[in-house]
């Protein structure tokens, strides 16, 4: 690229990113996308702002369909053309925000924006709680439900949850193992707080073999558990529910029946702890298509 005014909006355009804390892999490859389309303007003849239209960008679309992919066989997938799409979108955004000579994009490309592949209904949440039952494993399957849907767990944090995390006169729990080992609260509630505490008192007494450990969730061994995929197929099958579910699946579906219910996307984001914004966005495209 030898245009100096598009060098100058890349830069600034990778300082933008920065500035907005958005995802280190997104700091890393979307000026990397930026400079392909601007490469691609520069051989047009397009070399300002202003004169990129509507047909530059489809065109530019167009021209990613066919060539060829540098990982596999055949041209670019739809999905890493939105992609794409996506940081043009972002570089017209950041032009905007700075005060800066922008230009409009409006061109949606078909089929689903996002790769989570399934999101339960309430419907369907109610059944899998329905499918639980009052033995110690049904009383740890509901606290297994009450930190992977109730509290919009991670599934190491889950797993990695000590019993002392669990602060029930203050109605949180205390993630420490987070993504990037990074800590917060979340808050333990209603519903989600019986579950916990029933397991407490009358599951977990009679799974534990040894008083010393501390893990929340145990096996029926008494040692910590070290997967929930196994009881969530069981309660997936006993619920009849036809669609791929694991704990991220439950992750996903409360923060989009969140979001649904009026929630705020900074409330989410923080409930969820996730570092951007960015990843958390990604629930508005979601909650439009279920």
């Amino acid at each position: 690229m030898k245009n100096p005014l598009y060098k100058r909006l890349q830069a600034g355009f990778s300082e933008w990113l920065r500035i907005l804390n958005f995802e280190k892999s997104s700091q890393r490859d979307m000026p990397k996308m930026l400079d392909e389309f601007l490469n691609y303007l520069e051989i047009q003849n397009c070399n300002s702002i202003n004169e990129i239209t509507e047909s530059h960008i489809q065109n530019y679309l167009n021209h990613l369909s066919e060539r060829p992919s540098k990982t596999r066989a055949g041209g670019l997938s739809q999905n890493y053309i939105r992609k794409y799409l996506q940081v043009v979108k972002k570089f017209s955004r950041y032009l905007a925000e700075s005060n800066q000579e922008s230009f409009e994009v409006n061109i949606k490309l078909k089929g689903k924006t996002s790769n989570i592949k399934s999101i339960l209904t309430q419907k369907e949440i109610t059944k899998l709680y329905e499918a639980t039952k009052e033995d110690k494993l049904g009383l740890r399957d509901r606290a297994m439900l009450a930190l992977y849907y109730g509290c919009g767990l991670r599934k190491n944090e889950g797993l990695g949850m000590n019993v002392e995390d669990v602060l029930l006169e203050k109605e949180l729990i205390y993630v420490l193992k987070g993504k990037g080992y990074k800590e917060r609260f979340v808050p333990l509630a209603g519903q989600n707080k019986t579950d916990i505490e029933n397991y407490l008192n009358y599951s977990r007494p009679h799974l534990s073999s040894n008083k010393k450990e501390q893990a929340l969730l145990l096996n029926i061994n008494g040692k910590r558990l070290k997967t929930v995929f196994e009881r969530i197929q069981k309660l997936k099958l006993e619920a009849r529910i036809n669609k791929p579910i694991g704990s991220h699946t439950l992750r996903h579906s409360i923060a989009t029946h969140l979001l649904q219910s009026g929630m705020k996307l900074e409330h989410i984001q923080r409930f969820l702890g996730h570092s951007s914004l960015e990843s958390t966005q990604i629930y508005t495209h979601i909650s439009n298509e279920v």
